[in-house]
């Protein structure tokens, strides 16, 4: 089975505990309907700054950057965008993108 990255782009926090316990849930849910294609839950992410190929650094990432990610397994890339569908971020207004992973070494 390949490695697939997905990678959260926008969404936001939940307003209020109730709100954020009943997200939390959600995402709780999620990883468990996934079972052991679920290599890593992966975490949201926050200050990021982009490095140039000419060594410049600047700050964000970019006109989409990345809000947080997970690493699951899966057949193929469908069935991989399968159970990223699932995902509770797309409930906040984030897109995921599905990236396959490959091992070089």
């Amino acid at each position: 089975m390949a490695k697939y990255l997905l990678v959260y782009h926008g969404g936001g926090m939940a307003e209020g505990e109730e709100a954020q316990a009943k997200v939390m849930a959600a995402w709780g849910t999620w990883f468990q309907n996934l079972g052991p294609a679920l290599a890593d839950g992966g975490n949201p992410t926050s200050q990021t700054k982009t490095i140039a190929g000419n060594g410049a650094v600047s700050d964000g990432g970019g006109a989409n950057p990345a809000s947080g990610y997970s690493l699951i397994e899966a057949d193929n890339i469908d069935a991989a965008v399968a159970l990223a569908k699932g995902c509770p971020v797309l409930e906040s207004g984030a897109t995921i993108e599905v990236a396959e992973t490959f091992n070089v070494m």
